[in-house]
């Protein structure tokens, strides 16, 4: 059985790699991240996570929704990542923090939603990871968990098939959510984009 470290050996391996040429690599996702930010209901002055930010893609429609006088935070394992954020002028929509989404630096109840893209996957505990996402939002906050293709034509680009065990099946999410102390609110599974959206419950 592999370790949290081994896991987070793994994840920093895989996207020190790639991050030079991750956005190049998807360049059309913009509009589907600001789509889904939008669905997050946010308002000015609100405090957003992105959580497990990468490249900082959702960052400026992050700021965009919360305005000046709202916090935007991003944080990632991956110090490559965070560095091509800056890179690509994304640095100033949010404070980035070099960190693991699994034990945040914030105080409990201090956000009102956390965007959260590609990010299930990765989560060696996932309902112990979810629910540190939950302890940080307060109770009728919001969590987005995203991503800008829909699960099969995610599988058919990764070369392999969707299995029942898919954490991100209906099925399996909703109980995932309820677990770590969310109640999911809508799912959409289609080609153009994944978006489930749950609310912190008491």
């Amino acid at each position: 059985m592999r370790s949290m470290s081994d896991d987070h050996t793994h994840v920093q391996e895989f996207f020190t790699a790639r991050a030079a040429r991750w956005d190049a690599r998807f360049p059309d996702d913009g509009p589907a991240y600001a789509a889904a930010v939008a669905e997050l209901g946010l308002g000015a002055g609100d405090r957003v996570l992105d959580a497990g930010c990468g490249t900082g893609r959702a960052l400026t429609p992050l700021r965009a929704a919360v305005g000046p006088s709202g916090v935007v935070l991003g944080a990632d394992l991956t110090a490559a990542m965070l560095e091509a954020a800056v890179r690509a002028g994304r640095g100033g929509d949010g404070q980035l923090l070099l960190t693991d989404v699994a034990v945040l630096p914030l105080r409990t109840e201090s956000l009102d939603a956390v965007f959260a893209a590609g990010l299930v996957a990765h989560l060696p505990n996932p309902t112990e990871n979810l629910r540190e996402l939950a302890r940080v939002v307060r109770p009728g906050g919001t969590l987005a968990l995203f991503h800008p293709i829909g699960r099969a034509a995610l599988a058919a680009r990764q070369g392999r098939r969707i299995t029942p065990e898919d954490l991100r099946a209906e099925a399996n999410l909703g109980p995932l959510l309820a677990g770590a102390g969310w109640r999911m609110t809508s799912y959409a599974d289609e080609a153009a984009r994944f978006l489930a959206l749950a609310v912190r419950v008491d």
